[in-house]
């Protein structure tokens, strides 16, 4: 039998907090600038240094996509930012998940309505897509993480773990 391999791709959503985030920093540097123009020209050197902070630190954590790579039992996850940056986010071992299933699926009500539980979500954030949550012990607590594969990691993740996977 062959490796499992696959590469999977999804696009963050923009939510409000991200574009108030970019308006906001925009909205800054505009009226340091023009305080710079018409009050005081030492504006105009915080102008540019908010907008140069805004630029590399806030608007690509605000363009996010997710990379899944599943191989084997193993998947890893990182986090591309405005398409220009790559950085791994994490790596876990599937075959020490408790459960993995669809997020609202039947099978997860025990797990969703614990608040003590630590969520991670590297999902496109937008209910109306199948997602997936998987329970996972890391430094001896309980974490739920939230994916959205497609249907072929979904089907390659069932195949190698058909007792811990449901795709109902």
């Amino acid at each position: 039998m062959g490796d499992l391999y696959k590469e999977h791709l999804v696009k963050k959503e923009k939510t409000a907090k991200d574009t108030l985030s970019r308006a906001g920093i925009i909205a800054l540097t505009v009226v340091l600038a023009l305080g710079g123009l018409f009050i005081r020209p030492i504006l105009l050197a915080g102008a540019l240094v908010v907008g140069i902070l805004g630029y590399i630190f806030v608007f690509p954590n605000t363009d996010l996509e997710y990379e899944y790579l599943l191989v084997n039992r193993t998947i890893d996850i990182d986090k591309v930012m405005a398409k220009t940056k790559r950085k791994k986010v994490k790596s876990f071992d599937l075959s020490t998940a408790e459960i993995i299933a669809p997020l609202h699926s039947h099978r997860m009500d025990y797990y969703n309505q614990n608040s003590q539980m630590k969520v991670q979500d590297y999902s496109s954030g937008n209910d109306e897509h199948r997602r997936f949550a998987f329970i996972i012990r890391e430094e001896g607590q309980a974490s739920k993480v939230i994916i959205e594969p497609d249907q072929d990691m979904e089907r390659m993740m069932q195949q190698s773990m058909p007792g811990k996977c449901f795709l109902d």
